[in-house]
């Protein structure tokens, strides 16, 4: 019998990492739940960070971390940008706040339409949830109709109508402080499933319908080949607004985001993170027709009365925010930071794949661009040593689950230790990282799954 470890992976994290729950436990006597975005929430506690560059992070204790959330996913260019810095810094010195129009914002707006193919017109949101909102009451006012549709397991966001069947059981009806009224007017679809969308699409009271274009939850389900183009069609038959949620994929999946990488059109995408530069800010795009009904008429008071939609915004298109973006954007143009993030993400896929392989492990890494995901305990039918976009034989419901398997606390505590960090059970790669960076982080996973193994986790 293996002779059991002197200290376990979760008795070490506590640890080494005394001062991040020392700070957490000061957190929870002034923010509720001790954190300020679900996503940080980690057993036994997150981590406290104190400042970031490049691809890494240092914490509260110390420690120097390769970072794989990367900004929640805002960081394409890793933390400090020099360019994106020296924007900031000269936008500062003109002033925060100009609560009016300045001509920053439609460089940034321009700079978007640049990059997008289809883009006609933009409007600029404070965050994601922000965007997704606005898209969808921009398609109830373009159609005059009412039922949005999302599809198992996608996130849009966490305001009211988004958050319907986004974690299983998808058909819960339980969501605490919104009005069941409310979900009434989403409708939530399982994905690849071409035949049961054109069946609820056929009832007419669709007014759009909104996905994100990678698959739930950036590429963790992944949709079949040919789906994202059938919804396309479905959409154009029966005159929904098809809106992409771009948050994670826009300008990250290739310049011009998921419809530049797909070759598939939305007549509404949403946007968050890159496209903002690591600074807070969003923003829908679109068709000029279907963007219009944010447009007030000078010369027509019942189109403002009835069809205009409303948006406010006190942090709309903030000029640090604009200058943060439109410097960022400009990087992007001609795809090379892309294709670089895109090969390191295969890089890192592939070496977790191998290190499962060669240990004989049940489990896999999968993704698309440069994301990963990683589900210990779980086996695709097309399992490879390789790089793996779309795993085969495993349920929705099982992906969605996997970050929240007791495995895969341990590995992310394990990786903590080896001074890295991921985001829940997968992670976003930048330009900033380098092949050292990948390969130390696929020899970390091999070790810590050797430690997870001595501890019994596998038995």
């Amino acid at each position: 019998m293996a002779q059991a470890p002197a200290i376990t992976i979760g008795q070490e994290f506590q640890e080494e990492f005394s001062g991040s729950w020392a700070m957490h436990q000061r957190a929870r006597k002034a923010i509720a739940g001790g954190i300020n975005h679900d996503g940080r929430y980690a057993k036994p506690f997150p981590p406290y960070i104190v400042r970031g560059d490049g691809a890494y992070k240092w914490d509260v204790d110390g420690h120097k971390l390769i970072d794989y959330v990367m900004g929640h996913g805002s960081l394409i260019l890793g933390h400090n940008d020099p360019d994106v810095t020296a924007a900031m810094q000269h936008a500062l010195t003109l002033g925060t706040h100009l609560g009016a129009g300045h001509e920053g914002e439609i460089i940034w707006a321009e700079q978007v339409k640049r990059l997008v193919p289809g883009v006609d017109l933009v409007k600029m949101t404070g965050s994601g949830t922000e965007s997704t909102l606005l898209a969808m009451r921009i398609a109830r006012s373009f159609t005059g109709k009412t039922t949005i549709i999302k599809f198992e397991g996608h996130f849009h966001g966490w305001n009211d109508y988004a958050l319907k069947g986004e974690k299983p059981p998808f058909d819960t009806t339980v969501y605490p402080g919104i009005p069941a009224e409310v979900m009434t007017t989403m409708d939530v679809q399982p994905a690849n499933d071409l035949a049961a969308l054109e069946a609820r699409l056929k009832r007419g009271d669709v007014a759009g319908i909104i996905m994100e274009p990678s698959g739930a939850s950036w590429a963790m389900v992944p949709f079949i080949e040919g789906f994202l183009q059938g919804v396309r069609d479905l959409a154009t038959r029966y005159g929904a607004v098809l809106i992409f949620d771009e948050v994670i994929t826009g300008f990250r999946f290739a310049a011009g985001g998921a419809q530049e990488r797909y070759g598939v059109q939305a007549d509404v995408a949403t946007y968050a993170k890159v496209i903002a530069g690591g600074m807070p800010g969003g923003a829908v795009a679109g068709q000029g027709d279907v963007m219009e009904v944010l447009a007030f008429r000078d010369d027509d008071p019942q189109w403002n009365a009835t069809k205009k939609i409303r948006h406010q915004g006190t942090f709309n298109a903030q000029p640090v925010a604009a200058a943060a973006g439109t410097a960022c954007l400009m990087k992007l143009e001609g795809g090379a930071v892309n294709r670089r993030a895109d090969e390191l993400g295969a890089r890192l896929r592939s070496g977790f794949n191998t290190v499962l392989s060669q240990r004989e492990l049940p489990g896999f890494a999968w993704g698309e661009s440069s994301l990963f995901h990683v589900a210990l305990g779980l086996d695709a039918a097309n399992r490879t040593s390789g790089d793996l976009r779309n795993p085969e034989g495993v349920s929705p419901t099982a992906l969605k689950n996997s970050p929240g398997h007791p495995r895969n606390h341990a590995l992310y505590q394990g990786l903590m230790l080896e001074g890295i960090e991921v985001f829940h059970g997968g992670g976003l790669l930048s330009v900033a990282h380098t092949e050292d960076d990948v390969d130390a982080t696929v020899a970390a996973f091999d070790r810590v799954l050797a430690r997870m193994e001595a501890e019994g986790l596998y038995d």
